[in-house]
């Protein structure tokens, strides 16, 4: 079994993941890629000490990154959005 720092890498902070956690308490995360939905619910769960009601993941496709003539694609990766229990709240740090 995956250790919960290894399932849960990074939260998303985006205008729309802001959003949706202000508005339906959903929190997004990039996870690993091996992860299972049930692994993602006891790691967030253990990790900030919530109840999580669901979790709904994506697999996204690499997008091509131009660096002057060379071009490559970054990795693909899983995101996954989590319903937390009303009244619950995960603090993340935003950037400025």
């Amino acid at each position: 079994m995956l250790n919960p720092f290894n399932i849960i890498i990074k939260p998303v902070i985006t205008e729309k993941a802001t959003k949706l956690k202000e508005k339906e308490n959903k929190y997004e995360f990039v996870v690993a890629k091996t992860a299972t939905k049930g692994q993602i619910k006891e790691a967030v769960e253990e990790l900030f000490d919530v109840d999580v009601e669901k979790v709904r993941t994506v697999i996204l496709p690499g997008k091509l990154r131009r660096q002057g003539a060379h071009a490559g694609y970054k990795s693909d990766f899983k995101k996954a959005i989590v319903n937390i229990k009303k009244g619950q709240a995960i603090k993340i740090v935003e950037g400025v």
